[in-house]
C-alpha cells in the first residue's frame, strides 16, 4: 500500500510540474501574440481581397512585356529597347497610367489586353482591316475581372472611319465598319460576358467631337459611366510621364467618388 500511495505522489508531482509547464509556455505565447499584434494589424490595412481589374484599351495603355496575349503590339517600351519612341519619355511600366492606378486603389491586375492601333470598328488606317486587333475581337479574352477600364476609342477617331447610324441590336459584320454600330456591340457583349464587372470607359481628349457625341449617347443607352479626360500632355501623340500622370488622378478621382 505505502509503495502505491508513493507512486501516486510522484505521479502527481510530475503531474503538477507538467501543468505549470504548460502554463508558462501559454503566457510566453501570449506575450509574443500582443507583442506581433502592431504587424498584424498594419498587414490588414491591405486588403486580402482586391479588386481584379482588366486594362482594355489602345497604344495608351500598352507596355512592353505586360500585354495578354504576349502576341498585342505595344507603343510603350523601356529605355534602350530598339521599339522605343524618341520624343517621348516614359520608359518604364511605373510611369503609365494604369499602373499607377492598380498601384494606388490597392488592385490586382487581371490583366492588360491592349493592343497599339486597335479600334472599336475594323476600319484600321490606310483602309487596312483591323479585325484581329479590334476591340469587338478582343472582348471575349479579358480574364475574370471585377473592374474593367477601357480607353477605347482614340484610333477610331482617327483612322477616318465612318460613323454610321446607332444600332442597337441585330448587329451582322458590315456593321463592324462603322463606329456607332460596333461601338454599341462592344457595350453588349462587356454587358452579357461580364454581368458583375464595373465598367468605366476613358474619353480621351483631341478626338473628333462627332465621335465624343456618339460615345456620350452609346454609353449612356447601356448605362456605362464616360469619364473625359482633360488637360492630358503629349509628346509624339501619345501620353508623356505628366500625361500619364493626369490620366492616373483623374481616373482615381473618380474611382473614389
Amino acid at each position: 500500500i505505502k509503495t502505491n500511495l508513493r507512486t501516486h505522489f510522484i505521479n502527481f508531482e510530475t503531474m503538477k510540474k507538467q501543468f505549470f509547464y504548460l502554463l508558462l509556455l501559454l503566457l510566453a505565447f501570449s506575450a509574443t501574440a500582443v507583442a506581433k499584434a502592431p504587424q498584424k494589424a498594419a498587414a490588414a490595412t491591405v486588403p486580402a481581397d482586391s479588386l481584379r481589374v482588366t486594362i482594355f484599351g489602345d497604344s495608351y495603355s500598352t507596355f512592353y512585356g505586360w500585354l495578354s496575349p504576349a502576341t498585342n503590339e505595344s507603343w510603350y517600351f523601356p529605355a534602350g529597347h530598339p521599339g522605343h519612341v524618341e520624343g517621348n519619355d516614359v520608359t518604364r511600366v511605373e510611369e503609365t497610367w494604369w499602373f499607377q492606378v492598380i498601384q494606388q486603389m490597392g488592385y490586382k491586375l487581371e490583366m492588360n489586353n491592349s493592343y497599339s492601333g486597335s479600334t472599336v470598328g475594323y476600319y484600321g488606317y490606310q483602309n487596312q482591316n483591323y479585325q484581329p486587333r479590334s476591340f469587338n475581337t478582343r472582348v471575349a479574352n479579358l480574364g475574370e475581372p471585377d473592374l474593367i477600364l477601357s480607353c477605347c476609342i482614340t484610333n477610331d477617331s482617327w483612322t477616318g472611319e465612318t460613323l454610321g447610324d446607332y444600332k442597337y441590336a441585330n448587329w451582322d459584320e458590315n456593321d463592324m465598319w462603322y463606329f456607332r454600330p460596333a461601338m454599341a456591340r462592344l457595350c453588349a457583349a462587356l454587358r452579357l460576358n461580364y454581368p458583375n464587372a464595373r465598367v468605366l470607359f476613358i474619353l480621351n481628349t483631341d478626338l473628333k467631337p462627332e465621335f465624343c457625341e456618339s460615345m456620350r449617347i452609346i454609353c449612356k443607352h447601356y448605362g456605362f459611366p464616360l469619364l473625359e479626360l482633360h488637360d492630358i500632355d503629349k509628346q509624339v501623340g501619345h501620353p508623356s510621364i505628366a500625361g500619364h500622370r493626369a490620366i492616373a488622378e483623374q481616373v482615381i478621382d473618380y474611382l473614389k467618388k
